[in-house]
């Protein structure tokens, strides 16, 4: 697990970066960094989404993982965890709970920290996560700067989400295809896109709630159901 851990020590020390500039920064400096990001991930959203060759098969694993989202309530569960950081830390270190389910969204979804994940556990080789680990410091710079220490507290679930996976692959063995991977990775750029409009304030996606397509999309494509 040097992949994931190295991965969680540069959103902490990207994180602390982040909130020392935040000091001299003026408030209205940091709205246009915020809606700058929100620019910017939405950009890399709809690159990851356009890479897909069944748009069809993403679409429906998208609506399905949303009812299955919707029945679970992540969302709620994470706004209120989120609520109760914020609560609990106060004020001076920034809205907490957003920057907290802003930032683990963003470090979370994607091919990289799936793939990467996968890689380390069945043969050992942690580049891929090496490499996530340099773009997720930098990110974290950044966000921390705009929304405060919630992003830091994102190292966390980033940890374990990315430990589990390698710990499953090192126990089964299994690879996943380059198949499930592109779709995998276009389902993420959506979910992106939804991070993008919640950053920008255009319109608030329950992006937690779409988090189930992941897994149903990697299972669709090992089926060959489309």
């Amino acid at each position: 697990m040097n992949g994931s851990l190295t991965n969680f020590l540069a959103i902490v020390i990207g994180s602390g970066i982040g909130l020392f500039i935040k000091r001299g920064i003026p408030e209205r400096y940091k709205e246009t960094i915020m809606q700058s990001l929100g620019i910017a991930v939405g950009i890399i959203g709809l690159k990851m989404a356009l890479s897909s060759e069944n748009m069809i098969l993403v679409i429906l694993s998208i609506a399905i993982g949303a009812v299955c989202g919707e029945c679970l309530k992540i969302q709620q569960a994470l706004d209120h965890f989120g609520a109760a950081l914020t609560h609990r830390l106060g004020d001076r270190y920034g809205d907490v709970g957003r920057g907290f389910v802003t930032a683990t969204l963003v470090f979370c979804i994607g091919a990289m920290a799936i793939v990467g994940s996968i890689q380390e556990g069945i043969n050992g080789d942690s580049s891929i996560l090496y490499a996530k680990s340099m773009l997720d410091g930098i990110i974290a710079i950044v966000f921390a700067a705009a929304m405060g220490i919630g992003v830091a507290l994102a190292a966390i679930p980033v940890l374990f989400y990315q430990g589990m996976i390698t710990i499953c692959a090192s126990v089964s063995g299994e690879a996943i295809s380059q198949s499930a991977i592109t779709e995998l990775t276009a389902v993420g750029g959506i979910l992106i896109i939804g991070i993008s409009l919640n950053m920008l304030e255009l319109k608030l996606i329950r992006v937690a709630n779409l988090l189930p397509s992941i897994p149903i999309v990697i299972l669709f494509v090992m089926m060959d159901l489309i």
